[in-house]
Formats: C-alpha cells, structure tokens, sequence
C-alpha cells in the first residue's frame, strides 16, 4: 500500500497495520509515515554504533536496543531509532512492543530522512522525559552531532574527525568516531 493511500488512524489500528506488514511506519498524531530501506553505509554504520554500545556497556545496567523496537514518544506519537539505549529496567506496553524511558536514541541520516532527523523528530524525542541523549549519524561523511539535556534544556556538540570520540556522560563512557565509521570509505 502507498503511503499517500493510508487514512488517518488511531494508535490502536496503527499498531495493528504495522504489526501486520513488513514495512515499518512510525505515527504521528494519526498520520501513518513509511520508513524507507538503508544503505550499505546505513547499515553498517548502526550496526558499528550499537556493537561498540555494546561492549561499552557491558556490566552496566544500559542495554542497547535494535531499530525493531519503537519508542513511544507520547500517547499519538511513536517513533522507530535506528538504535536506543535503556538504562535501569526497560518500561514498556503490556507486549513489551513499545519502549517507554529509552536513555539515549541513535539515527543514522539518510538523504530521504536527512531534513526529518535533524528537525521534526528530533524535537519529538527531545520531549520524551527519560531520554538524556540524541546521537545523529551522518552516512556521508564523518560527522556526529550530540545532543544531551542539561540543567538548562538542549545543548548540541559537533565531533568530524576519525580520532574524536563522542563523551557520552550519562552512559559513562566514550563512544570513538573511528569505530562508528569503521569499514567505511568516502
């Protein structure tokens, strides 16, 4: 089914309709939005982000989560990263299908969802309580942005060098550009 083609839904027949295919949807405020496919880069790069995630936080009590699982933003808002992490026991639906106090969130730009990621959906996170952290992933080129709630709101960091690593003050650990960009050439 195109996307032009999906009706107004509630939450309820949201759920179901992306349960049923296998096309992802994220929803927002009853509108249905498709999640298009990644590119090797794409790939490669969150699977490089959340394994390095990984064996950071080994013995802690973060665990990252894969983009198979979304994120309820608010009751009409819901939200696939491309990886989360969650510190302290996950809150979830009653089917364990929507993650409700994700820590950090991780996205990995796309040309199609470029404008989106940057805008639209990271306000969206923004507003989720538990979330300390956003991660934007730029698959073009070596380029991480940081965002992280302070005391006093929002403050974003750029990192764009191979020898960087991103500080990552609520995991207590330091996440290197060079093994968010490994196996990739521009």
């Amino acid at each position: 089914m195109a996307i032009d083609s999906i009706r107004q839904m509630t939450v309820e027949e949201y759920i179901a309709y992306d349960e049923a295919t296998d096309i992802r949807y994220e929803y927002i405020d009853g509108e249905v939005i498709e999640l298009t496919g990644g590119t090797i880069h794409h790939g490669l790069i969150t699977a490089n982000a959340s394994g390095e995630l990984r064996q950071l936080l080994k013995g802690s009590d973060c665990h990252v989560i894969s983009s198979d699982m979304r994120n309820r933003v608010n009751p009409t808002r819901y939200l696939y990263p491309d990886f989360s992490v969650v510190c302290g026991e996950p809150v979830t639906d009653e089917r364990a299908v929507n993650l409700w106090n994700p820590t950090l969130v991780g996205e990995v730009t796309s040309p199609s969802s470029i404008e989106r990621d940057r805008g639209d959906k990271l306000r969206f996170y923004q507003s989720i309580a538990s979330l300390q952290m956003v991660l934007v992933i730029d698959q073009h080129r070596v380029y991480v942005e940081l965002y992280e709630r302070m005391d006093d709101g929002w403050h974003r960091r750029e990192y764009h060098d191979l020898e960087a690593t991103v500080p990552l003050r609520i995991l207590n650990c330091d996440l290197p550009l060079a093994e968010i960009y490994a196996g990739i050439e521009f």
